[in-house]
């Protein structure tokens, strides 16, 4: 088995702004494995948020080159994170018709279209341009600043469209109760993590009309029963639970404890967003715009139409 790993980097169409800071750039690791004559091909996201490094997934990805192992025992050499997400996506390339019987795709998942933080006007300016390109599905990007304003702008460019909101974790100074409260009339379908993870248990005393998704406290299968009585859905990324393998397990522990899915990405390039597919096929949301947002995506990337990723 021969592993090489490199770091890639793509242009953003224009900045991409979370609570946690703006970039204009992508930058991503992609794996490819080399095994009796096949080569399968994985990328992740190293996330500073989470501890990770370019140099650490590095070193990580290096610590297994020289060893024998399939997608079972490669999660028991490293943890969950964006290195072991690269190496299992490039063994379930490498082994494509392992998927279990009877698996298939649909035609076309619909995903959502990031508005990523700016000004109320520019913002809604961002929402319009999604709408026209036939955009039904909205992720409106916030932080703990002219919540209503911003979001009310974009309401008012997309007054059809299904909104969600990802506050990233910097809705702690605010009362969230009666933040959610005031954006509710704007029929918004959920709101992901607005507390930061250490201070989420505070939801539980929160009386909430918005489902409530977790991103950043739920990284594995092993984390939902904390979750239980906090949120009612919880974001599945590859670089977080460590692959898709590890995915598909914390799709099946959420579900069993009455939770809904939804799949979610890293800024990335096709090679991310093709290899969370097979979970984002029975999610009740999907947010797999990474490649959408990247100007330079790989030859024969994914195929963006009207708000879908046509299969």
């Amino acid at each position: 088995m021969q592993i090489n790993a490199q770091i890639a980097t793509y242009n953003l169409k224009r900045p991409f702004t979370i609570s946690r800071g703006s970039r204009t750039l992508a930058e991503v690791i992609q794996v490819t494995i080399e095994k009796d004559g096949k080569k399968g091909t994985g990328e992740c996201s190293p996330t500073g948020r989470y501890g990770e490094s370019f140099e650490s997934v590095l070193a990580q990805i290096d610590s297994v080159r020289g060893k024998a192992f399939d997608r079972t025992q490669l999660k028991a050499l490293l943890p969950a994170g964006a290195a072991r997400n690269a190496l299992d996506c490039a063994l379930w390339d490498l082994e494509s018709d392992n998927f279990p019987d009877g698996f298939s795709l649909p035609e076309f998942i619909q995903t959502a279209m990031t508005v990523s933080i700016a000004s109320p006007q520019e913002m809604g300016e961002e929402a319009k341009r999604y709408v026209e390109q036939g955009a039904t599905l909205i992720k409106v990007k916030l932080n703990g600043d002219d919540v209503f304003e911003r979001l009310s702008a974009v309401r008012a460019a997309a007054p059809d469209t299904t909104l969600i909101v990802d506050a990233n974790e910097a809705w702690g100074d605010l009362d969230i109760e009666a933040t959610i409260q005031q954006i509710a009339p704007l029929n918004i379908a959920m709101v992901e993590q607005p507390l930061p993870a250490a201070e989420d248990e505070a939801l539980r005393h929160v009386s909430s009309p918005i489902p409530l998704c977790a991103d950043e406290s739920c990284h594995t299968a092993d984390d939902v029963d904390s979750l239980i009585g906090k949120y009612q859905m919880v974001n599945i990324k590859l670089d977080k639970t460590g692959g898709l393998t590890a995915a598909f397990e914390l799709e099946q522990a959420a579900r069993a404890k009455g939770m809904q899915v939804m799949v979610g990405c890293m800024l990335g390039s096709s090679v991310a967003m093709r290899a969370a597919l097979p979970v984002a096929a029975t999610a009740v949301l999907v947010d797999l715009d990474g490649a959408f947002l990247i100007s330079d995506d790989v030859q024969g990337g994914l195929n963006y139409q009207n708000g879908n990723i046509i299969l």
